[in-house]
């Protein structure tokens, strides 16, 4: 924008100079003079024309690069809000595991006391045992799946950003 306003500076500049020059001159080479002075104020209007022209396309382009960039962040933010909230839900389904697992473990260790000394309940007792094992098995997959799934939805994004920062 400021260089066509110094063209336009110029311009009104060059104009001041060509008319004092006109009025300097005798009457005969003031008609030769003044065809130089409109070919040259023509060249200068063409120029700062081509300079509005480059000057409206650079503005273009700056709003198109400033809208592509709004839109990116907004769905990288659509993106993040979409993954706290798968986040949040595994969080709570992780913490019910816990809880029934804490339980079941509790549960069993009552068994255990309870089951001391008493042949016919060793059997009932290892069941306990087992299912205690296979909960804690389901769990440790539990966390694991999380984990990838955290991973999967992260590594996309991580691509994206050093794709970005390249660029």
């Amino acid at each position: 924008m400021s260089d066509v306003q110094e063209l336009e500076r110029r311009l009104t500049a060059a104009l001041e100079r060509i008319a004092a020059g006109l009025a300097a001159l005798p009457e005969a080479g003031r008609a030769d003079a003044r065809q130089e002075a409109e070919a040259e104020l023509a060249r200068l209007r063409e120029t700062l024309e081509t300079e509005r022209a480059a000057n409206a396309q650079l503005e273009e382009r700056v709003i198109a690069l400033k809208e592509r960039q709004e839109r990116l962040v907004a769905a990288l933010e659509a993106e993040v809000a979409r993954l706290r909230g798968a986040l949040e839900q595994q969080e709570a389904m992780i913490q019910k595991v816990k809880r029934v697992n804490q339980r079941l473990r509790d549960n069993n260790r009552a068994l255990r006391e309870a089951g001391r000394g008493q042949e016919g309940d060793q059997a009932l007792l290892d069941s306990a045992l087992h299912a205690e094992l296979e909960a804690l098995r389901a769990c440790r997959e539990s966390d694991r799946a999380e984990l990838d799934a955290v991973l999967g939805e992260l590594a996309p994004l991580i691509r994206r950003l050093e794709g970005g920062a390249d660029a």
